[in-house]
Order: structure tokens, then C-alpha cells, then sequence
């Protein structure tokens, strides 16, 4: 995997199975390890921002359902417990690594909307001048179809794209990009770098495998379309132990590298 150690600017984008445990819970010791990883990047002087998702799985294990809700109304009431808690949990552990979070709740008219998009950038640009953490989600307590992104694999694209990064990482429940689905095949035959996204690549996405998040594999692969397209390198990497962002910065092998394309 090329050496990604001198980019500036990162986008970490994590799942909620990453997040959580099968009862809905927090997933505390690994937040305390996301934390406490970024928290260190950004004392080394690299400008972080957090994609998290979450909020409905936090909430269904704060209420105690099992499964995601279908209807919106209770996704949006759903997310609304669950934000607040998860923010709040972010606030503590980043602080006891002496970093300040902010939450930067964004629906899709920053992409549609001129003004919406000039001012996401110039929010995002001052806090990251400021050195604090921007924590994004999708504002889901009010979003409707229209506004809606769909998944947070798609909003971390989109905002690596606002703020100029030069690497977004998705710590997800699956190591990276195989030729066929891990869960199902025993022979899936892993695959370490892509130079090119093809529809022959764009084939091989497939479904969410928890029923606690929205996002599969094709959601990750439009996501690395979006971002190489625009000049962004990206990884797919296991989120079980958030420090595997060391390993992606120093070269290592780790997860699927999906390579920047060249602006012209």
C-alpha cells in the first residue's frame, strides 16, 4: 500500500457495527480507542473530521429495540435519543485526550444549494483552523427523502470532497474489497489496491450485512467513486481496532486502497 503519511487532511468515516455491539449498545472501549486515535493525529498536526454514524443503533439500544425501524417517523424519533447520547460520549473520551468535538449535523442541500455549501465549507474550515474535531452525522431527526443522503458512506465522501482532504478511511465491519461477498464465500480472494473503478468493480457491492446500519458494499465503492474522482485517495479498512489508521498512514498493509485519480 503506498505510504498515505503525508496527508493533511483525513476523513474517518465509522459504521455503526462498528460502534456498536449485536445488542445496540456503545461499543465503549472501541470509541475510547477511536477517540484517543484521532485525538493523537490531530495533536501531530493533521486536520481530522469524524463521519460517525450511530445514532439510530444508539438508540434502539437505548430503548431497548432490536430491530431497525422501517417507517421514517420512528428512524427520525429514533436518532433523536440516540444523537445526544453519542455525542456526549465522543465530548468525554476526546476531551480526556485534550481535544474539543463539535457536532455538524448536515442534510443534502449543501450539495444542491449554493449558500448551504459555502457555509458548510466555512464552518468546517474554521473549526478545523481551530483545531477541533468536527463529529458529522446526517441530521436525521428531521431529514425527509428529498434531503436525505442515504448513508454516511456517501455523506464522508461528500465531505472529504467539501473540505479539500487528501484521504478518506471507512472503518467498516468487513477488512475490505473481495471478489466475492467474505460472509457467503470461503474462496473470496481479497483485493489490496484498485486503480480503476469499473462497473465490473461496481458489480461486486452487495447489501449491509447487520440490521443496524444502512450501508453495503456498493455504498462504499459510489463512495470511492466520488472521492478518487476527485483527487481523494481512500481506504476500506476493518473498524475492530481503530488504531489500524496507523497502519493505513504508515504503509502498511491494511484494508483496500482505492486510489486518487489524477485531476486534469
Amino acid at each position: 500500500m503506498h505510504n498515505l503519511n503525508e496527508s493533511k487532511k483525513i476523513v474517518i468515516k465509522v459504521g455503526t457495527s462498528t460502534l456498536t455491539y449485536d445488542t445496540g449498545f456503545i461499543n465503549l472501549r472501541r470509541v475510547e480507542k477511536l477517540a484517543r486515535t484521532i485525538s493523537d493525529l490531530r495533536h501531530s498536526g493533521k486536520d481530522v473530521v469524524l463521519v460517525s454514524s450511530g445514532a439510530v443503533g444508539v438508540g434502539m439500544g437505548k430503548l431497548g429495540i432490536k430491530e431497525r425501524p422501517s417507517c421514517i417517523k420512528e428512524r427520525q424519533a429514533m436518532s433523536a435519543v440516540g444523537q445526544g447520547e453519542l455525542i456526549g460520549i465522543y465530548s468525554k473520551f476526546f476531551s480526556e485526550y485534550g481535544c474539543t468535538a463539535a457536532q455538524v449535523l448536515l442534510t443534502r442541500d449543501i450539495v444542491e444549494l449554493k449558500i448551504r455549501r459555502k457555509n458548510a465549507i466555512n464552518t468546517l474550515d474554521t473549526l478545523l483552523r481551530w483545531g477541533v474535531i468536527p463529529i458529522i452525522n446526517e441530521n436525521d431527526a428531521v431529514s425527509s427523502d428529498e434531503l436525505e443522503f442515504g448513508d454516511n458512506d456517501t455523506l464522508s465522501a461528500i465531505v472529504a470532497e467539501l473540505i479539500g482532504a487528501d484521504l478518506l478511511i471507512l472503518l467498516s465491519d468487513i477488512d475490505g474489497l473481495y471478489d466475492k461477498d467474505p460472509h457467503k464465500n470461503k474462496d473470496a480472494k481479497f483485493i489490496a489496491e484498485i486503480d480503476e473503478i469499473t462497473e465490473e468493480l461496481m458489480s461486486l457491492g452487495g447489501e449491509s450485512s447487520t440490521n443496524r446500519g444502512t450501508g453495503g458494499m456498493l455504498t462504499k465503492l459510489e463512495a470511492a467513486k466520488t472521492a478518487t474522482s476527485a483527487g481523494i485517495n481512500m481506504v476500506i479498512a476493518s473498524g475492530d481496532n481503530p488504531e489500524i489508521i496507523y497502519d493505513i498512514l504508515d504503509g502498511k498493509k491494511a484494508g483496500t486502497l482505492f486510489k486518487a485519480q489524477k485531476k486534469e
